[in-house]
């Protein structure tokens, strides 16, 4: 599944060996991975379709549900399962759908596809006889994911050897240096900034009498992905997401560092203690299912749990596309939690995905607590980049 030219090298090449024995898969999980390894196109399409079943918040469906769907309705058919799982599931582009769906030849043409691509589902055991995803298929969509990933961030040299800085914007405040452009004013030493000037005669405090807080790494760190699942992330957008969670578990953890997961709506679904045990938070990720309301109150409370009392680097990366809403005042109860976070020596970046006016200014403060960065961003497509970003600045 992942291609290399006639230029590329062999240390490349090695990436992608090491990143298969990642997962240390059993021998019921071998035959799966070769075929993904191999790129096979059947199975392959199979865990995109599964994965893309998640994505839409499905846990099953039928033939007979689909079909009827789209023949009912067809513009809510495709709210239902998303134009990537009808042209999976049918092999037809959705807007050829729509266009045929009351032509009685090509409804025939229409279903009888559709069974025949979920009957070899079952026939793989990747469904149940009832139109539920089995482990078994959770396993292959987790497969495709993590194949689909390593795909598009090898190549741009993301996941490039990195030395371990001793500095971080995330560390204590241990040693002092001259203001650089970009340092963050939080991390300005006022005082000893003050009697800099004072000290050379001048009145007011100047660029050049600038000194800034060196934070040091705490060394050992321990990541929580917090992963908004709620209705309005389903699709393309929690698909991003849950890839970009793939791609933070698998360098923090080659990095010896741990990773946790809180996957979240309007309740707490999943969570996963800080741990290495990559194969078990891939599976984790790819099960997450968009649900309704989005509760950040309860992660932020969860997230102070998950990590341990000891004194290591502790980040919280909460992705989000909107405002909390459970609760009778979300907004104050989610201040309140990232005060106590950071009170526990927890720091808190926050990505947030085509936010309003309202949730940027929420957002804001919720890093400034949080002592942690803000990124908004207008679209889900590179926020694997950002996220493996936010890390490097912890690390």
């Amino acid at each position: 599944m992942i291609y290399f030219d006639s230029e590329q090298n062999i240390e490349e090449q090695e990436k992608i060996e090491e990143a298969s024995g990642k997962l240390s898969p059993q021998k019921e999980e071998n035959k799966l991975m070769r075929s993904v390894l191999e790129n096979d196109k059947e199975t392959i399409e199979q865990g995109k379709l599964i994965s893309d079943s998640i994505n839409q918040g499905l846990s099953s469906f039928t033939p007979d549900m689909m079909f009827e769907q789209l023949v009912k309705n067809y513009s809510l058919a495709k709210q239902i399962f998303g134009p990537s799982l009808l042209k999976l599931a049918s092999g037809y582009n959705p807007d050829y759908i729509k266009k045929n769906i009351n032509i009685p030849e090509f409804r025939k043409e229409l279903k009888f596809r559709i069974e025949k691509n979920v009957d070899a589902l079952k026939e793989k055991g990747l469904f149940e006889r009832d139109g539920t995803i089995s482990e078994k298929g959770v396993e292959l969509a987790s497969l495709v994911m993590y194949f689909e990933e390593l795909d598009k961030i090898i190549p741009k040299g993301i996941l490039g050897e990195r030395i371990h800085k001793k500095s971080s914007i995330y560390g204590s405040k241990e040693e002092f240096r001259n203001y650089r452009k970009g340092d963050r004013y939080r991390d300005i030493a006022i005082k000893k900034s003050a009697k800099l000037a004072l000290r050379r005669g001048h009145k007011s405090l100047e660029a050049d009498d600038l000194i800034s807080f060196e934070r040091q790494s705490k060394g050992k760190c321990h990541i929580v992905y917090a992963l908004d699942a709620s209705g309005s992330m389903k699709g393309k957008k929690i698909d991003a997401c849950k890839k970009a969670g793939i791609a933070l578990a698998y360098k923090a953890i080659d990095e010896k560092d741990k990773v946790g997961l809180i996957v979240f709506g309007s309740e707490i679904q999943t969570i996963v203690e800080p741990t290495s045990d990559f194969a078990f938070l891939l599976k984790k990720i790819t099960s997450a299912r968009a649900s309704k309301q989005t509760d950040l109150t309860a992660t932020l409370r969860k997230s102070i749990e998950l990590f341990p009392h000891q004194g290591i680097t502790k980040h919280l990366i909460l992705i989000t596309d909107a405002l909390p809403t459970i609760g009778d005042d979300p907004e104050k109860s989610t201040l309140k939690e990232a005060s106590l976070a950071r009170n526990k020596g927890i720091t808190i970046s926050l990505i947030g995905i085509n936010l309003d006016e309202k949730g940027k200014k929420l957002a804001e403060r919720i890093v400034e607590i949080g002592d942690g960065k803000l990124y908004v961003v207008n679209n889900a497509d590179n926020v694997d980049e950002i996220v493996l970003e936010d890390y490097y600045g912890v690390v």
